[in-house]
């Protein structure tokens, strides 16, 4: 069986050749172009390809994938709004996922970018480096008896809620599928908006989920929240979010996820003007952290990644049960 896998980084590499012995009958080759209609021809005489989340994946390309004999797309990651779930079924096309990896890795930094988006760490270590010592702009708030609002308490919600409970807050859960066995208290989305402090996003992107950050919703949070979203860049309207920052509404917001990222994501991109300028805009903001979709990025997650993955194209290719297939 040969899979091609695209957008690879070096270190995309270096976790899967460390399984590479243990799956003789299969053979992976890396390239660094990702996947666009342009370049899913490359992948003729593969019977599988390998993407990540900045991968395009529409009808188009997947019909192209169908053209070149491609049966199964393996995304090394849990998510998968960036494909088109029904063309592959069309074409025949089995799509596999990384339900879950390491979910502590993300939940970890949520909270760093809580940590350094509340007392501005990023600010202060450029001060002292420059050997300012001022604390002036630098205060924060303690997070201590605050009360979070976890939104989809899958597993790195859960994991996140146990890091806030960790610094002594209260938490609030919102799941449209509520699991009472983790003991959470859950509320709607609405009485978590209005009663949290912190409010970190936990969830898949969908439909239901596009945009739950809004004008509206952030005209009912508290003054002075905090924000974070390390799933989806879809899941807040960027423009709602920049006018609630120029209002004071938020005290502070970390971003590891942006609407815009899907261009760049993953990419030096310091060399070139981007189109657009979202993301400049929320850099200029002092109470703004933001990071380019790491999240995941830790030595277990990566090696979870790489296992489950293999695992996946073994079991489609040896005709197994596909645990972790993703339907319509």
């Amino acid at each position: 069986m040969k899979i091609l896998f695209y957008g690879a980084k070096d270190y995309d590499q270096q976790f899967f050749d460390k399984l590479r012995p243990e799956y003789p009958d299969i053979e992976f080759v890396f390239i660094e172009s990702n996947l666009y209609k342009e370049t899913a021809s490359l992948a003729a005489g593969y019977d599988g390809i390998c993407a990540f989340v900045n991968a395009d994946l529409s009808a188009d390309v997947i019909e192209e994938l169908r053209h070149q004999g491609v049966r199964l797309i393996l995304m090394r990651c849990a998510g998968y709004n960036n494909v088109d779930l029904a063309k592959a079924k069309e074409c025949g096309i089995s799509v596999l996922r990384v339900p879950g990896y390491s979910p502590e890795a993300v939940a970890e930094h949520a909270m760093a970018l809580v940590l350094t988006a509340n007392r501005h760490t990023h600010k202060a270590y450029i001060k002292c480096r420059e050997n300012n010592f001022s604390l002036n702009g630098l205060m924060g708030i303690n997070l201590y008896g605050k009360t979070a609002g976890i939104v989809g308490t899958g597993k790195i919600g859960l994991a996140m809620a146990r890091i806030c409970q960790g610094f002594g807050m209260k938490v609030l859960a919102y799941d449209p599928f509520p699991n009472e066995k983790t003991g959470l208290p859950y509320v709607s989305l609405g009485q978590l908006f209005s009663s949290s402090d912190l409010i970190s996003l936990h969830c898949p992107l969908t439909p239901e989920t596009h945009h739950i950050v809004n004008r509206e919703s952030i005209s009912h949070m508290k003054e002075g929240v905090i924000l974070v979203n390390t799933s989806r860049g879809g899941l807040i309207c960027t423009e709602d979010l920049i006018a609630g920052i120029r209002d004071h509404k938020f005290f502070a917001v970390g971003l590891d996820v942006y609407e815009e990222e899907s261009d760049f994501v993953y990419e030096d991109m310091s060399e070139y003007i981007l189109k657009t300028s979202t993301v400049q805009r929320l850099l200029s903001f002092p109470n703004v952290a933001l990071t380019s979709h790491q999240g995941f990025f830790t030595e277990e997650a990566l090696t979870n990644i790489a296992e489950t993955t293999l695992k996946n194209a073994e079991a489609f290719r040896t005709n197994m049960e596909l645990k972790n297939e993703v339907s319509l």
